[in-house]
């Protein structure tokens, strides 16, 4: 695991260290970003990297995301804030929420077009329910990205809502889905 983990830095270090960040467009310093997302079922944070332990729920998320780029370590990342609103059907129609927050993406690897990251940052929800107890939530990301145009980009991403066990009461929100992104 150790000679993967080194393989995979080695490799985003030298494609990203004097690159333009992937995750906007040559001289841009603002994007937009719409995700769409379906609900994969409550559970930990490992759900986001395993779709077997994924039980797709009556539950869509969107988000809308205003981002700058920066960096982090020398890799190329993004600062968000971002406005997000759950909608729960059916048999979760109680665990509808909005929420607002911040967060920071970075870019692990870049090439040919590609480019992977992950992403984390607190949010504050409107509500409580029975999978998350308290208001206050982190939300962590994955995604894989693509540079269609210079200005155009699309992403694949699962992403996890949960309170990191403040509260007795902490199931977690997790999601699927992709992403339209446009630099300005």
């Amino acid at each position: 695991m150790k000679k993967i983990f080194l393989i995979l830095l080695s490799i985003s270090c030298s494609q990203m260290a004097f690159a333009n960040n992937p995750m906007f467009g040559t001289d841009t310093q603002n994007s937009m970003t719409l995700y769409a997302g379906q609900g994969t079922g409550s559970g930990s944070l490992f759900k986001l990297v395993d779709p077997f332990l994924w039980d797709f729920e009556p539950m869509t998320v969107f988000m809308l995301q205003y981002s700058q780029p920066t960096e982090v370590f020398r890799l190329p990342s993004r600062i968000n804030l971002s406005f997000v609103q759950n909608f729960g059907y059916h048999r979760d129609h109680g665990l509808s929420f909005m929420a607002v927050g911040i967060s920071w993406d970075i870019a692990v690897i870049n090439w040919n077009g590609f480019y992977l990251g992950a992403g984390i940052g607190p949010y504050m929800r409107d509500s409580r329910d029975r999978y998350v107890e308290s208001r206050l939530v982190f939300g962590e990301k994955f995604f894989i990205g693509k540079n269609i145009t210079d200005r155009w980009r699309a992403e694949l991403f699962t992403l996890h809502f949960s309170n990191g066990d403040f509260t007795e009461i902490n199931h977690g929100f997790n999601y699927t889905g992709l992403a339209i992104n446009y630099s300005f």
